[in-house]
């Protein structure tokens, strides 16, 4: 999108009819609704890592909660090569710590310069692809649950994108 921005109809709809719900139930439906839109990207950020082993890629995770009124998901790793992935390094020196020496290639030494690694971002490149998927995907989700759930009859809604 030029702006940066996702454009979907029938949102205002759904929205409606989450203002008639409780406060606390409508948290509940968020945090699902924004699962279901981090669900749809994690697939994609995984896609994009260039890796040998995968590993990851396979510790990708989603996601979400909520705290003061505010609700979030988000696509996670705790995987310590990550944001080195994603942002890249500069240069800088490696000293050997606890042991004496580095053991590189059956070589030892005290320290060595690494020249830094270039980005290869993964998780912004999924979430700019995919963000009118997720936005869909979190209406799709909030129709079915209210649907589902609480009986509410939102067959008459319809989400499409806009262009």
């Amino acid at each position: 999108m030029a702006d940066g921005l996702v454009h979907v109809k029938g949102l205002d709809e759904l929205q409606r009819f989450l203002d008639k719900l409780p406060a606390k139930l409508e948290q509940n439906v968020m945090r699902g609704a924004l699962r279901a839109g981090a669900n749809v990207i994690k697939p994609v950020a995984a896609a994009n890592i260039h890796s040998v082993s995968g590993e990851t890629a396979r510790s990708l995770k989603v996601r979400s909660g909520a705290r003061g009124g505010r609700v979030t998901a988000s696509v996670y790793t705790r995987h310590f090569v990550a944001p080195f992935l994603e942002w890249g390094t500069k240069p800088h020196t490696i000293k050997a710590t606890n042991r004496k020496a580095l053991a590189i290639g059956g070589a030892y030494f005290e320290s060595v310069e690494h020249p830094g690694a270039r980005p290869h971002p993964f998780l912004r490149p999924a979430m700019d692809t995919q963000a009118q998927a997720a936005v869909l995907a979190a209406g799709e989700y909030v129709k079915q649950r209210l649907a589902t759930k609480e009986g509410i009859d939102t067959a008459g809604i319809t989400l499409e994108a806009e262009e």
